[in-house]
């Protein structure tokens, strides 16, 4: 009698422990669970302004990006909600999540989002010394594209990171910017590798993204150094139809400005601030109701020469503004418009819940 009383006691405790686990997946993100509904207000609700802003301001870090310190007194100071980190070692990258992680957790703040750029292309210089996978154009069949995304999903993993800013979408391997970061010059071929690319990535944890929306593939110059246009008609916008149907997490919008498009055209600006592509093409238009993130804000030419690039990107319905100049400013900003503006105050309501639904949904929080 006495062993039964013990066993149903420690069942309980196991129960109750249990229940206050994370049991969520990234496939449960887009599920319609009011448990997981619940717990993303009320983490929400625990917020400041400041620190749901915070929630949607991605740095750099690695060699490239920002200094160790100058990301750690972000972090502590409560101004950004994740880090990417472009070239470096493994065993730096790792050390500063770690202490980065011990800084959130000592400072009882909301986790961190660390990102990179781990396309098969792109891998060797964000994680140097590690095994070349080879170039994305040379990615022809499942078998290949699983070993490949393995490989990548193990890195990410054990350095820490939760999001992969791949696959590209783009069709061709011509674009200055592209080149063999595609899947080549077959439409049909790169969705359906993609797609691949994106699944097995998400099955095992890591949050895909399609990029670079809305396509890079056919246009002519490089957005790192000029701005590039798109002349007439989106050639490349459907490819983005399977993968959402398919479930990618998040898309990032690249700096590319459209013209002579009588529906779309973006007025000069390129597409990451323009609400008419953000907005009312992605999102309500394509019915993607994952993360939207900008392209680089910090050193891409189309973008740097605008005034207020990252308040554009945010207006527009990025929900993650990814490298912006100066992170502080940025924060001040946003939040002074949100002072002005009530939809805008709404839309960034609904940008933070997303993001920390999937931060619930990735194990973070």
């Amino acid at each position: 009698m006495r062993f039964t009383f013990i066993f149903l006691l420690l069942s309980c405790i196991q129960f109750v422990v249990a229940q206050h686990q994370n049991h969520y997946k990234l496939s449960n993100f887009y599920s319609d669970d009011a448990q997981l509904a619940k717990t993303v207000d009320s983490i929400y609700a625990k917020l400041t302004e400041k620190q749901r802003i915070a929630q949607m301001i991605i740095s750099c870090g690695g060699e490239l990006g920002k200094s160790n310190a100058i990301i750690t007194q972000l972090v502590k100071d409560e101004i950004i909600g994740g880090v990417v980190f472009l070239k470096g070692v493994k065993k730096e990258h790792k050390a500063a999540i770690a202490n980065l992680n011990t800084i959130t957790k000592t400072e009882k703040n909301i986790p961190l989002l660390f990102s990179m750029d781990a396309e098969p292309s792109l891998l060797t210089g964000r994680i140097q010394g590690m095994p070349d996978v080879g170039q994305t154009i040379d990615i022809k069949n499942f078998t290949q594209s699983d070993s490949i995304v393995s490989i990548i999903n193990t890195e990410l993993k054990d350095i820490g990171v939760h999001h992969n800013y791949a696959p590209v979408l783009d069709v061709s391997s011509e674009n200055e910017a592209i080149k063999s970061r595609s899947y080549g010059r077959d439409k049909d071929s790169v969705i359906r590798l993609a797609n691949r690319f994106i699944k097995c990535s998400q099955a095992d944890g890591i949050i895909a993204t399609a990029k670079h929306f809305p396509g890079h593939g056919l246009v002519q110059g490089d957005t790192h150094k000029q701005s590039v246009y798109i002349d007439g008609p989106l050639q490349e916008v459907n490819n983005y139809y399977p993968v959402i149907e398919q479930g990618v997490l998040s898309i990032m919008v690249a700096h590319i400005t459209v013209k002579n498009n009588e529906t779309f055209s973006t007025n000069g600006l390129p597409a990451s601030c323009s609400r008419r592509i953000v907005t009312d093409l992605l999102k309500d238009g394509m019915c993607f109701e994952g993360l939207v993130i900008s392209d680089a804000l910090n050193i891409m030419k189309a973008v740097t020469i605008l005034e207020n690039a990252p308040l554009l990107a945010s207006k527009a319905g990025c929900d993650l503004i990814l490298m912006p100049q100066d992170e502080r400013a940025t924060l001040q900003t946003i939040q002074r418009e949100l002072q002005k503006d009530e939809a805008y105050k709404k839309q960034i309501e609904q940008s933070v819940k997303k993001i920390l639904r999937l931060k619930v949904c990735a194990g973070i929080i």
